[in-house]
């Protein structure tokens, strides 16, 4: 049997299985007809698709890191996007959301664009368009309809500020949740991720990752490209940040909460000595996530005993400087016994280990960007 039909059989098999599901009414789920789909597989012609490390070296150069911060240059969130014309990048409306000042910069680079305004926003379907001071390769939007189920997908984003994440799965349905259509994906989809572009295996733009469902497993979804095709079309004069009218739009699943409450994370608590009488001194890591540098950070530590409750707690502070994307340790200093609550004791019951084994929690209060 040749591929071709090896695919078109497995393709038959999937689509027999998913139309004998009773999705129920009222649930908003809209599937592509059968017989639409075994057209659109009969006429597909494989020889223009890319492998997956193929598609990944042609997309990253196309898609940025956002780094959103309000009219006291606080981060409020990160977010993704990428290049749709040579200065314009999309992303999510709720990434840009009661942002003042943002930069845009493409993964795996140290260049970063400033965003001098809106010129679409469309928060029905959660998107935007932005201009930036800067250029890079648009990305071609695909213009075949929805997307077979089943269908190959993959994802690009920056989940939890991790540069250039890609992700493989499938197009698992096609949901209607009123005017609204999205794109059902097994593809992972993670804080950080909103506005990635969502690609097929030719390397078109089918989607942008808008959202995932927290209370099931692999339940993530897309705002199909003809919503982004729509919105590019019927662009305006840019707006600046903070000005643009960006009411929260009611989205039909929850977003994925890229909202910060800070871009610097504490991490990696150890205690300095093992032993008891060289006292309770510890060390940690200020971890700074934004694209300018950032000083004066403080934070609070809090340390837990072996049924997880609250036994300790500490404030730290760090007044030098930590550039973009690097770590800076910092000092603090606790009772002795709350090493000797918090870790394993070791030898003959003097010395214990260095790496706390209970809860320790660091929240971050707060640190000053420098401009």
């Amino acid at each position: 049997m040749k591929m071709h039909d090896v695919r078109y059989a497995c393709l038959v098999a999937l689509l027999f299985a998913s139309a004998a599901c009773d999705v129920g009414r009222g649930r908003g789920v809209a599937h592509t007809k059968a017989s639409e789909s075994l057209a659109q597989a009969n006429e597909a012609d494989f020889s223009d698709r890319y492998t997956p490390q193929q598609i990944a070296l042609n997309t990253f150069p196309s898609v940025v890191l956002l780094s959103m911060s309000d009219e006291n240059s606080q981060p409020i969130s990160i977010g993704s996007g990428f290049f749709i014309d040579d200065n314009v990048i999309l992303t999510n409306a709720h990434v840009i959301e009661g942002a003042s000042f943002g930069f845009a910069k493409p993964v795996g680079t140290e260049t970063s664009f400033q965003i001098t305004g809106t010129i679409g926003v469309d928060a029905q379907h959660d998107l935007a368009l932005v201009e930036i001071e800067g250029s890079g390769t648009p990305l071609r939007l695909s213009t075949s309809g929805d997307p077979i189920i089943g269908a190959t997908v993959f994802a690009i984003g920056n989940p939890q500020g991790f540069e250039g994440t890609f992700s493989q799965g499938i197009v698992s349905g096609i949901r209607a949740v009123g005017d609204a259509r999205l794109l059902q994906i097994t593809a992972p989809i993670s804080p950080g991720s909103s506005g990635g572009p969502v690609l097929d295996d030719k390397g078109e733009v089918i989607g942008v990752a808008t959202a995932t469902y927290r209370g099931g497993q692999n339940l993530n979804f897309a705002v199909p490209a003809a919503n982004i095709r729509d919105l590019n079309a019927n662009r305006h004069a840019p707006v600046e940040l903070g000005r643009a009218t960006l009411r929260s739009a009611r989205r039909p699943f929850p977003n994925i909460g890229d909202r910060l409450t800070t871009g610097v994370t504490g991490e990696n608590l150890q205690w300095d000595h093992e032993y008891d009488f060289q006292g309770g001194g510890y060390s940690l890591t200020f971890r700074n996530k934004l694209n300018r540098p950032v000083q004066n950070v403080h934070a609070l530590v809090v340390f837990y005993d072996r049924k997880g409750n609250p036994l300790e707690t500490d404030v730290v502070t760090l007044n030098g400087v930590i550039p973009p994307g690097l770590a800076r340790r910092v000092q603090g200093a606790v009772d002795m016994s709350v090493k000797r609550l918090t870790s394993n004791s070791i030898k003959s019951g003097t010395a214990y280990s260095l790496t706390p084994v209970t809860k320790i929690e660091i929240r971050v209060l707060g640190f000053d960007i420098i401009d």
